[in-house]
């Protein structure tokens, strides 16, 4: 927090951003999961991609660390951004936790067992709002032009919001704050954690064309997430009508 709004910035070969938080955050997890947990391996978003590759094979399992999810927000400082750690083994997580150093919520996921807040259970929704009543995280800049202009100008939910920070907004779907997201391409760091919180929690989480969201490689991933079962079916009908081909 202290280099918050003050940290130098640099672009990225894929155009993205990095400051001395990023790599600070990254070089002591790894330091800290190495000592505790000398059995996995580390993806972490701020190394080489062949590194990150190799890691994704590592026969127990592999941690994966997006340091500082929402960078650009942190840099000009929107309080809106994360650490998010997940741990994968067998193809999927089983371990998820998002931190929130600005509002001191801690979000974690166990597969099977739950999700929390701050040590309180995330449940289901017992009950969903009328898709003209949610409110959408929509990210339109990596969605195909059809279906942008579909949703900016014939929108079926109630309200859009996007805050800049996939990590964290996994974690509000997961919490109730939100009731549905669609993204056109999420990197493993951004969903590995918040996707296991929000699943746990009751929610539902695929690929724009319903298939499972891929945990075992690097390439970009779109996502389609609703906060409940009726929901996710009524979303991913409007999407599939209005998607179209470009």
């Amino acid at each position: 927090m202290p280099l918050f709004g003050v940290s130098r910035s640099r672009l990225k070969e894929d155009g993205s951003l990095v400051t001395a938080a990023d790599t600070a955050v990254q070089a002591w997890l790894a330091e800290e999961l190495r000592i505790r947990w000398p059995q996995f391996a580390l993806v972490g978003e701020e190394m080489p991609e062949a590194e990150q590759r190799a890691a994704l094979q590592s026969a127990h399992g592999a941690w994966c660390l997006d340091p500082l999810d929402g960078t650009t927000n942190f840099v000009n400082r929107l309080p809106f951004f994360a650490v998010s750690l997940a741990l994968l083994q067998d193809g999927a997580p089983t371990l998820g936790m998002v931190y929130d150093p600005v509002r001191k919520e801690c979000f974690k996921a166990l597969r099977g067992q739950g999700a929390w807040l701050n040590g309180e259970r995330l449940h289901a929704l017992d009950w969903s709002p009328a898709l003209r009543r949610c409110v959408a995280l929509v990210d339109f800049k990596r969605l195909k032009p059809r279906l942008a202009g579909r949703l900016g100008i014939d929108p079926p939910y109630g309200s859009q919001r996007n805050w800049g920070s996939c990590a964290l907004e996994w974690c509000w779907l997961a919490a109730g704050r939100a009731h549905l997201s669609v993204h056109g391409g999420q990197k493993l760091w951004d969903y590995a954690a918040g996707s296991l919180i929000l699943q746990e929690a009751g929610g539902i989480a695929t690929t724009l064309e319903g298939r499972p969201l891929p945990y075992d490689g690097l390439a970009p991933s779109s996502t389609l997430v609703a906060r409940s079962l009726d929901l996710y079916e009524a979303w991913r009908t409007w999407i599939n009508h209005n998607a179209g081909r470009r």
